[in-house]
């Protein structure tokens, strides 16, 4: 018997209707989803014009937004900065 788990990959909107069954009071919106992918805070996975996120990732996210694997994307994605160029 087969013991592997597969992740559970949402759409931005599945994972609002998920998070919104749990808790109908909850504040996420999409639009902080996307801005979480398109800074590299959130991992996904494109799938033709939709992104894909793994559900258990934004529920760790949402747990512990400055835990140590997030504070690392955020480090390693520092675009729109200016810095020094190297000789």
């Amino acid at each position: 018997m087969c013991k592997f788990s597969f992740p559970r990959m949402r759409t931005i909107s599945e994972a609002i209707s998920e998070i919104r069954a749990a808790d109908p009071n909850s504040a996420i919106t999409p639009y902080r989803i996307r801005q979480l992918i398109l800074c590299g805070i959130l991992p996904s996975v494109r799938a033709g014009n939709k992104y894909l996120i793994n559900l258990d990732d934004l529920l760790d996210y949402l747990k512990k937004p400055q835990s140590d694997r997030f504070v690392q994307a955020i480090t390693e994605n520092e675009s729109g900065h200016i810095r020094r160029i190297k000789p």
